[in-house]
């Protein structure tokens, strides 16, 4: 997962999709009635509501031509909020070496694209910018998002997938290409199971 920051411009994020959610569900400003929202996509990530454990892999370099891969453990509890226009999970991970940290994903649905946009929060360094959301939709049970970002200062088309997902498992990957989406590097793995209980 990207390094991003938790600061004020976080509280600018939730309080951005607050008042979008707002607009959308006032009636003293309805929409257009030639401009219908567009909701298909509003419930897919309602799956991961809950708890969760993880099995991460992550490339120890991204973009060096590094075939070595670290593995390691955590858990999930994703939470929908705003009726559904909006949904956050909080992670931990427990690196090798005893570096656990949290981190917290945002995503926001836009009715009017039909879809997502996502974010990453680092807690390990809670000041900064966000980095640009990853944005897309699911097709066929697939949800691919992308953004452009920068990796050592050089321009990198990021790319995040969902898919093989039950109502007890679902497999996520992120991915960077480094000449605009020609190819891709897989650089984390994260499969995701319903803890047993």
């Amino acid at each position: 997962m990207r390094k991003l920051h938790l600061s004020f411009a976080v509280r600018l994020v939730l309080a951005a999709l607050g008042a979008a959610y707002a607009a959308q569900a006032s009636q003293d400003n309805p929409p257009p009635a030639a401009a219908a929202p567009n909701l298909s996509g509003l419930h897919d990530f309602d799956f991961r509501a809950g708890e969760w454990v993880a099995h991460h892999r992550r490339l120890k370099e991204r973009l060096a031509g590094s075939r070595e891969w670290v593995e390691f453990d955590g858990t999930q509890t994703f939470r929908i909020l705003m009726d559904g226009y909006a949904n956050e999970d909080e992670n931990l991970l427990n690196m090798p070496g005893g570096g656990a940290y949290k981190g917290v994903t945002l995503r926001a649905y836009d009715p009017k694209t039909g879809q997502w946009a996502i974010w990453w929060l680092d807690g390990r360094d809670p000041f900064g910018e966000l980095d640009p959301p990853v944005k897309g939709r699911f097709e066929k049970g697939v949800g691919t998002f992308y953004s452009d970002d920068t990796l050592r200062g050089k321009p990198v088309r990021v790319r995040f997938t969902w898919s093989n997902i039950t109502a007890a498992s679902a497999h996520w990957e992120q991915a960077f290409s480094p000449d605009g989406g020609k190819t891709w590097e897989v650089n984390w793995i994260t499969d995701f199971k319903r803890p047993a209980h």
